[in-house]
């Protein structure tokens, strides 16, 4: 088994959280107001019902890409916690090594491969 190099991942699980980060950022930005207000807005067109419904799955498109960076972010947290403690590439639920490749692709990814498909019930 191939020694994982955590400060190379360490820089990668950074720069990941630095994007997630401006993503959630950029979103904040963009919705500042309430979806009432922005409705209010629209009420005043002749097209309000179609313009409320693509508002409304708009801002719910939005939300779900909100949360699931928000779970993302605490993941990063968590991988860059484990880096510290020694215990990065460690699957936190059997105890083996989680292969490199996985971790290439998903930096923050706390379960081996096996796992995660049992945890998901696959």
């Amino acid at each position: 088994m191939t020694s994982i190099d955590a400060e190379r991942f360490r820089e990668a699980l950074l720069d990941e959280r630095r994007r997630v980060e401006h993503a959630l950022a950029t979103l904040r930005d963009e919705h500042r107001g309430s979806l009432d207000e922005e409705v209010e807005e629209i009420g005043a067109s002749d097209n309000h019902l179609a313009e409320t419904a693509t508002a409304t799955l708009g801002r719910e498109i939005d939300y779900t890409l909100g949360e699931n960076s928000g779970q993302v972010l605490a993941a990063i947290e968590s991988a860059l916690r484990r880096i510290d403690e020694g215990t990065y590439g460690t699957c936190i639920s059997c105890g083996e090594q989680i292969r490199y490749e996985r971790l290439e692709a998903t930096p923050w990814a706390s379960l081996c491969i096996d796992c995660k498909r049992k945890a998901e019930g696959g």
